[in-house]
């Protein structure tokens, strides 16, 4: 009995270990790379998270122009990476191709849908997260005036803008939102200078808050605030410590978590398929609050942005998507 009993324990450990073998991610980001303190970098940080809590390395690849992203994932599949997670819209075609010719191999992608067997897709309110930070912005200004500053003109960044409208106008409804968008190629997400740009032709319109939705060139919004004196609001990432005490918060956009669970479901045989969709009430979108930034947040504006919430989840208020309706009505 004892010898059975050792041969099952043995058995179960080799078929353990046989399995975590097969957990072998990769990920791929969208242009910008994993450094740009946004977007990308947020899935950056869910896999590092993921590595330093488990010990499972992982490989990643920093895209520089389009025909770059069939070439990783396929490389990355051939090489049994699983899952592969892609990071950004402009994934989607070259992952349903590649998808398809590896179904055993586990993908996620995040913020487009592809609809296949082995593939998760990951969306997120983006418009409500940005609603809230408008609330934010429209407390805080005193000119009521404020502004938005997105990457590339695409509806994903519309919903942005259009929440985050919403948000100001639910404040103070005579509010001014100036939108300028950087450009209509995948150079729009880095292209710092030009964000600045932007920003300081806000700031001479009468903006004092302005928020970006630019990955990398947002970091140029956020410099020209500084330099201003008047208050940048980041996104997607915590940026609040890129410059205390002038950033008011981040739209938080938890792709670190989306890229987390990926890799940890497929590690505990959770994996499914299909899409998701977060909002507030999922945890998937909402705005950063620290040290770097308690000093700009009074009682009245976390009692503004609190109640927002609240509503949101409750369903009081129903934030407009572009995304399914692209006239915003604020």
């Amino acid at each position: 009995m004892k010898r059975l009993i050792l041969g099952m324990l043995a058995s179960v450990a080799m078929a353990a270990t046989a399995y975590a073998a097969d957990v072998k991610p990769a990920v791929v980001y969208d242009m910008g790379g994993k450094n740009d303190k946004s977007f990308n970098e947020s899935a950056y940080t869910g896999a590092e998270q993921y590595k330093k809590e488990f010990g499972t390395d992982y490989r990643d690849f920093e895209i520089q122009n389009d025909a770059q992203r069939e070439q990783a994932m396929r490389r990355f599949a051939r090489d049994g990476h699983n899952p592969i997670v892609v990071i950004g819209f402009s994934q989607a075609a070259a992952l349903e191709k590649v998808a398809k010719e590896f179904p055993d191999t586990k993908f996620a992608i995040v913020d487009m849908v592809v609809d296949l067997p082995n593939v998760r897709s990951i969306l997120f309110k983006a418009h409500e997260g940005s609603y809230l930070v408008g609330v934010m912005a429209a407390v805080a200004s005193k000119t009521g005036k404020v502004g938005f500053i997105g990457g590339m003109d695409i509806p994903l960044i519309r919903q942005f803008a259009c929440g985050y409208e919403g948000g100001v106008k639910s404040v103070t409804m005579n509010a001014e939102v100036f939108q300028n968008m950087t450009g209509t190629t995948g150079a729009a997400w880095n292209n710092p200078v030009k964000g600045g740009e932007l920003a300081r032709s806000q700031f001479d319109r009468g903006a004092d808050v302005v928020y970006h939705a630019a990955g990398g060139t947002g970091l140029g919004v956020l410099q020209a605030a500084a330099d201003a004196g008047k208050l940048g609001i980041g996104v997607d990432s915590n940026q609040n410590g890129l410059h205390p005490g002038s950033v008011l918060t981040s739209m938080l956009k938890r792709v670190d978590v989306a890229v987390y669970n990926a890799i940890n479901d497929v590690k505990n045989d959770k994996w499914t398929a299909g899409f998701s969709v977060l909002g507030v009430k999922e945890g998937g979108v909402g705005y950063a609050m620290d040290d770097n930034n308690k000093s700009l947040v009074d009682d009245a504006m976390m009692a503004a942005v609190k109640k927002a919430s609240d509503d949101i989840i409750s369903g009081a208020v129903e934030v407009h998507d572009y995304m399914s309706d692209s006239k915003c009505p604020y």
